[in-house]
């Protein structure tokens, strides 16, 4: 990490710039856009110096576990990752998670039999009135929206036992499991820039110290977090502890009045806050072409999450598109990041709905042809 973010994310890049790739014709056929292997078997995703990468989240529904992750990333054609914290620690041997096991079973147990009455109060089906599916008081979403629903003690006890044994794993980390892991990748030619660990979620410092150090036994260059204020002023201190970049994500804060004007009071904040550019979310949100913000403040992003969307204008507004079906000026920005050789990644995150004849995997390979066909 003593080297600066120029001079890490452009050797990142020129590593991986040298593998055969087939020739780029003038082609709408997926073919022949796809990247060739090198003589060692391993891919590239990185195209006349753009590192095009993505974010684990696109391999929803994806087999858990190291060697299935890291045949996703090939099958998919990626050698760039900004690596989810939930795969990184299923990678690690981290306890299997109950909650969702046991929410399912609890929204069961507290919906009617078929045929049965609701009762008082209740509409048919399990939902609370105005819709909330369990009926427990205080959840999120509010009326109509998604409310937890009551555990009970059995239920609540082993949801506990889970939360106490992750604070154990953690914080009885074999760090030498970690390095077998982050080598695994190195192997196989798949660089991880991130580790998206969100440590504002933590109250815990040794929790917060345990995020960063995850990240850089990993070789990442920080890890990222969702934009706000408050989080940039907790956890920048622990950033220049760490001598690591806290990466910021947006949705749609740049399309309310808070953020509009930008984030200079978040980056004012510490050298170590970086920007995780969600230029989808941002065009699809604000209408503004996402080149103006990456002009701007270029010196401070890392990575783009790359995505074809709808503008808030369209009849269908802000909506996820397969990509050269939306409105997202996609081609502007590669060809602005290869020809100023500008180092960030842009990282791919599948968000359009994948159709049931196809998968994530291969979605994602379909968006690394079709940004490999803009950049060579």
């Amino acid at each position: 990490m003593d080297k600066s973010r120029r001079q890490f994310l452009g050797l990142s890049a020129a590593a991986l710039a040298g593998v055969t790739l087939v020739p780029s014709l003038v082609s709408c056929k997926a073919e022949n856009a796809a990247p060739a292997p090198a003589a060692d078997g391993k891919i590239s995703s990185t195209f006349n110096g753009v590192a095009i990468g993505t974010i684990t989240y696109s391999y929803r529904g994806m087999q858990p576990g190291l060697e299935n992750l890291i045949k996703t990333c090939k099958d998919s054609l990626i050698s760039n990752l900004e690596l989810m914290g939930s795969d990184l620690e299923g990678c690690l041997g981290i306890p299997e998670n109950p909650t969702m096991r046991i929410m399912q079973a609890a929204m069961a147990a507290q919906r009617p039999a078929a045929g049965a009455p609701a009762a008082a109060g209740q509409r048919p089906g399990g939902g609370a009135p105005g819709g909330a599916p369990g009926g427990a008081p205080g959840g999120p979403g509010g009326p109509g929206g998604f409310r937890r629903p009551s555990f009970t003690p059995e239920q609540q006890a082993e949801i506990d036992k889970y939360n106490e044994d992750v604070k154990k794993f953690r914080r009885d980390m074999d760090w030498d499991k970690v390095e077998v892991v982050r080598k695994r990748f190195a192997d196989e030619g798949i660089a991880i820039h991130i580790v998206k660990t969100e440590p504002s979620r933590y109250t815990d410092p040794e929790d917060i110290d345990y995020a960063f150090k995850l990240a850089k036994a990993m070789g990442a260059v920080g890890v990222t977090d969702e934009l706000s204020q408050e989080a940039v002023e907790k956890i920048a201190p622990y950033a220049e502890k760490h001598d690591m970049f806290y990466i910021m994500h947006n949705h749609m804060q740049y399309a309310t009045e808070e953020w509009s004007a930008g984030p200079d009071k978040a980056l004012a904040v510490s050298p170590k806050i970086m920007l995780n550019f969600d230029m989808g979310h941002y065009f699809g949100s604000t209408g503004k072409h996402p080149l103006d913000f990456i002009k701007k403040y270029g010196d401070r992003i890392v990575n783009l999450h790359i995505k074809d969307k709808t503008g808030p204008n369209a009849e269908e507004p802000n909506a996820n598109q397969v990509w050269g079906q939306g409105q997202t000026p996609l081609e502007d920005v590669l060809l602005y990041l290869r020809d100023n050789k500008v180092p960030i990644f842009p990282d791919i995150e599948l968000e359009y709905t994948v159709k049931p004849w196809s998968n994530s995997v291969k979605e994602v390979a379909t968006c690394v042809k079709y940004a490999r066909q803009i950049l060579m």
